[in-house]
């Protein structure tokens, strides 16, 4: 009887956390870098450490995730392992850290134009056929063909008396394909960071994205979405597209306004999505 083949070792891999630490700990003060073999979600873990009483800026990188969590409770796994060979093929990361903007809205999109920058600084020309990283309204990369490239999860902890000057903790967790993934059982069929550089390894892709994160954040909490807006446009996958809301309403998007909500002109007039319990997908043409 043949028997099944051997399960592959875990590929290891270097996480440049000492590098990491030293850029952003001048920038916030107390910060920490951890990486978990294995964790149920990293958002998850940071929001029960604020529970707590644990709100120190805090990079928590998981190499292993199974119960990670989507925009509106969807599940997101990375226990998958790629081809067989070992390697995982996702990166999962969450930054928690104090944080008091005078308007939180926006907030997901400029983490997306942050990560879409650091990993793509210049589009490629539309129509040349390279990959171009773009951003789906309101918390979703995606590449050029309608396939998501990863996701962004936002969330915020507040405990006590607050005003609304005293910081809430938020927490930003980032998930990225960067190896190909099975399309099964997905929405929408995935794309992977390998299609824009074959250089790219969980590791190097976090080393890219994460000091320009910690410095957008801060720069959202000095002068809110509206500076990040027009970078967000170059990027807009859903501008000028036919699109249906999931409250069954159908519009041509317009882009975002400078607080972030999404503009769609539908048969009864201009309307700004800013609901995080609507969705809104491309209508797919023919």
């Amino acid at each position: 009887m043949s028997q099944p083949p051997p399960t592959p070792a875990i590929t290891p891999l270097y996480w440049p956390a000492e590098s990491l630490w030293q850029q952003i700990e001048p920038l916030l003060p107390g910060f920490t870098v951890e990486v978990l073999p294995t964790i149920d979600s990293t958002n998850t873990e940071l929001m029960r450490r604020a529970r707590a009483g644990r709100m120190e800026p805090t990079l928590l990188i998981a190499e292993e995730q199974t119960a990670g969590r989507g925009r509106r409770g969807r599940p997101w796994s990375s226990s998958v392992l790629y081809e067989g060979t070992g390697a995982r093929p996702s990166l999962t990361v969450s930054l928690g850290l104090p944080l008091a903007p005078a308007d939180w809205s926006g907030l997901s999109l400029a983490v997306g134009v942050s990560v879409a920058e650091s990993l793509q600084p210049q589009l490629p020309p539309a129509g040349s056929g390279a990959p171009r990283i773009l951003l789906k309204w309101p918390n979703d990369l995606w590449l050029e063909g309608d396939r998501k490239l990863g996701g962004i999860l936002v969330e915020t902890a507040s405990f006590g008396h607050t005003t609304p000057e005293t910081p809430r903790y938020v927490i930003v967790g980032i998930g990225l394909n960067v190896l190909p993934v099975l399309a099964e059982g997905l929405s929408t069929p995935p794309a992977c960071l390998r299609e824009v550089d074959r250089g790219l390894n969980a590791a190097r892709a976090l080393e890219r994205i994460a000091l320009p994160l910690v410095q957008s954040l801060l720069g959202f909490a000095a002068h809110g979405f509206a500076p990040f807006q027009p970078r967000f446009a170059r990027r807009d996958v859903l501008a000028g597209r036919a699109v249906t809301l999931s409250d069954g309403q159908h519009g041509m998007a317009h882009g975002v306004g400078d607080d972030g909500a999404l503009l769609v002109h539908t048969s009864t007039g201009m309307r700004a999505i800013t609901s995080a319990d609507v969705s809104v997908r491309p209508q797919q043409a023919g």
